[in-house]
């Protein structure tokens, strides 16, 4: 019986680069706003060619690792933002045919709990933000992409006001996915813009009194409220989004 072997992966020299100063970023060797020598420095440091760098420092810049600030033509180490990760985040739930159902079933099961936490451990920095985009969508939702754009705000100051990173991380990313529907419901639905900011103001006031369990109840409701909107709308709850 003759054995068999798979055949070696030979990975490109720019993505042994980049592995390489992704491993010292990671690692805390590299911190951010530290910048990293010319790509003729690193070439000769890596025993490669000035373009493999290139290349190498190309990938992590898209990654978020990465950036070229303006002034400067050195990269300088960064940190991947929430937005730049929820939308590869975002992209793949698309890919797997997620539906409208379980983004809004992901949102009742997030969504309270961090209106929860904000009412804890907000400061006044984050009520500040959260009283300022209230402001915004009360005044400013006639036209729909507005309105999409400040009922997502509202949510990700809730989010900032957890003070977890983590939960922003997971936030984000619904909050991409929502939006698409939140376009549609808007203006089918009349009282949409009307009962949104009816809620933001209860969330906002239990928030302000530090009062966790109605900032979690009425948050609670709010969510609900958008699935009433959704079959008002006409809009498939099944259906997959993208």
């Amino acid at each position: 019986m003759s054995v068999e072997f798979d055949q070696i992966l030979l990975v490109p020299g720019y993505r042994k680069v980049a592995a390489a100063i992704a491993e010292r970023i990671l690692s805390r060797e590299l911190r951010e706003g530290e910048r990293l020598p010319p790509e003729t420095e690193l070439a000769r440091q890596f025993g490669v060619n000035r373009s493999t760098v290139r290349e190498a420092l190309r990938e992590l810049e898209s990654g978020g690792l990465l950036e070229r600030r303006p002034g400067s033509k050195l990269m300088t180490v960064s940190r991947p933002r929430h937005r730049a990760v929820a939308r590869d985040v975002s992209r793949a739930f698309a890919l797997h045919d997620v539906t409208f159902l379980e983004v809004w079933e992901a949102l009742t099961h997030f969504e309270p709990p961090f209106a929860e936490e904000a009412a804890r451990n907000r400061t006044q920095a984050d009520l500040d933000s959260l009283a300022a985009a209230f402001q915004r969508f009360a005044a400013d939702n006639a036209e729909t992409e507005k309105a999409v754009h400040h009922t997502a705000e509202f949510f990700r100051c809730i989010g900032r006001a957890t003070h977890n990173q983590v939960l922003g991380f997971v936030q984000e990313p619904l909050l991409g996915l929502l939006e698409p529907s939140l376009r549609v419901m808007i203006d089918k639905v009349p009282q949409a813009r009307s009962r949104i900011t009816a809620a933001q103001r209860r969330i906002l006031e239990a928030i302000s009194k530090r009062d966790a369990a109605a900032a979690r109840d009425w948050m609670a409701r709010h969510v609900r409220d958008f699935r009433k909107g959704y079959e008002l709308a006409g809009i498939a709850l099944d259906c997959r989004i993208g």
